[in-house]
């Protein structure tokens, strides 16, 4: 684990965002939010995490028990699978990707209710539920996929199937950013070119001044799901793009748009997609590294080579989920900085921090997101800065402009 813990603590102070950051101003939350709103945010989110937490709690329950105490039906299964060990293994994650959907219904659905209950959700439980069977598809592939590999290198390669792996991740990861605007994206959402019009012409001014090629400008139908806004960059080379969804196009006023497009055009000006790709390159070999140690430890029959068979899995899963949940603390620090620099450079490229105070604060309130949640959260769950925080950005911006 110490291994896995320095390199990606090493591949964050080697790719974090250095120059052109900005220290907030110290901002209390009651200065910007109304009591009623900060209650109403607190309700909302309070009771949220608790049943994001219980989620958590359930799937690595569910996970232990598979790799520590499977129920026998599960292991025999898992047994006879040996004959054909790679058909098996896609039948396994296949499986495993539905178990996990199932056994979080208890949090999901009342989840769910709750974002309706407090106007955030804009679903019925038809599209809920047609959104959570495509998305269970597309994790039963894509889970199928991995366990055929996992286990052909497992047994092909048993002492040194962690360095492949390694090489697996970075690429299937590189292949779902270039390919999930444009496959994947689609079977949940519509996605069309933000017509000619003002908007259009603030983007590509914004993009001019800042001297990057913003690829296409899409606007998402985001309010068929929520009345929630927001805007974001994926995609690489001829994929890339930036996103808007139509309820920030529609609810906000222009001079906050132009912040949150200055804000995307910072990701793209510094190639912060790639720098995501990068930290995971350096970081995989030594987190599939601890991976395989961890599953050898559960499950012996690891280093048997051609003799493993898929029931080595469970203990692989587990493993591969302990492992992602600590290197996503280093990763979602990582996260938070290049937020920070792209809150930067909106700044420097719109000049405008009354519009970002004004972007924030209501992002904050129509999201109904705590704008000061506790630092442990933010420290283990946080990807972005809190709302006090890029208040602050913008008041410190302010005061020496």
């Amino acid at each position: 684990m110490g291994i896995a813990v320095f390199a990606a603590g090493a591949a964050t102070f080697v790719l974090r965002p250095r120059h052109g950051l900005i220290h907030p101003a110290p901002v209390a939350a009651q200065d910007y939010f109304s009591p009623s709103e900060l209650s109403r945010a607190r309700d909302y989110a309070g009771p949220q995490r608790l049943l994001g937490l219980g989620a958590i709690a359930i799937e690595a329950g569910t996970l232990v028990l598979l790799a520590v105490r499977p129920p026998r039906r599960v292991r025999r299964a898992l047994e006879r699978g040996k004959a054909r060990p790679i058909l098996a293994a896609a039948g396994a994650g296949a499986a495993y990707a539905v178990l996990l959907v199932v056994v979080q219904l208890p949090v999901s659905i009342p989840a769910e209710q709750r974002s309706r209950d407090f106007g955030l959700s804009t679903q019925t439980w038809g599209s809920w539920t047609a959104d959570l069977l495509k998305s269970t598809a597309i994790s039963m592939v894509i889970t199928a996929l991995g366990a055929m590999l996992l286990m052909g290198l497992i047994r092909r390669f048993p002492r040194s199937w962690f360095a492949l792996g390694a090489v697996a991740v970075v690429l299937f990861s590189a292949v779902f950013v270039f390919f999930s605007p444009v496959l994947i994206d689609p079977i949940f959402n519509r996605f069309e070119r933000l017509p000619d019009g003002p908007v259009r012409t603030e983007v590509l001014d914004l993009a001019r001044r800042a001297g990057v090629d913003v690829g296409q400008v899409y606007r998402v139908d985001a309010s068929r799901r929520t009345t929630g806004a927001n805007a974001y960059v994926n995609g690489l080379g001829h994929t890339k793009r930036v996103v808007l969804y139509d309820t920030l196009l529609k609810d906000f006023p222009p001079d906050q748009i132009r912040s949150v497009v200055a804000h995307e055009l910072g990701h793209v000006k510094h190639d912060d997609v790639p720098r995501g790709l990068l930290w995971l390159a350096i970081v995989a070999p030594a987190g599939t590294l601890l991976v395989q140690r961890l599953t050898e430890r559960l499950a012996p029959e690891a280093r048997l080579g051609r003799g493993a068979g898929p029931v080595v899995l469970p203990a692989a899963a587990l493993s591969i989920a302990l492992v992602s949940f600590a290197l996503n603390i280093p990763g979602n620090a990582m996260s938070r900085r290049i937020e920070a620099s792209a809150d930067a450079y909106s700044l420097k490229l719109d000049g405008n921090p009354a519009a970002m105070i004004g972007l924030e604060r209501r992002l904050a309130t129509q999201n109904v997101a705590d704008p000061d949640p506790p630092d442990w959260l933010q420290f283990v769950f946080g990807t972005h800065p809190k709302t006090v925080q890029r208040i602050g950005y913008a008041l410190t911006w302010a005061r020496t402009h």
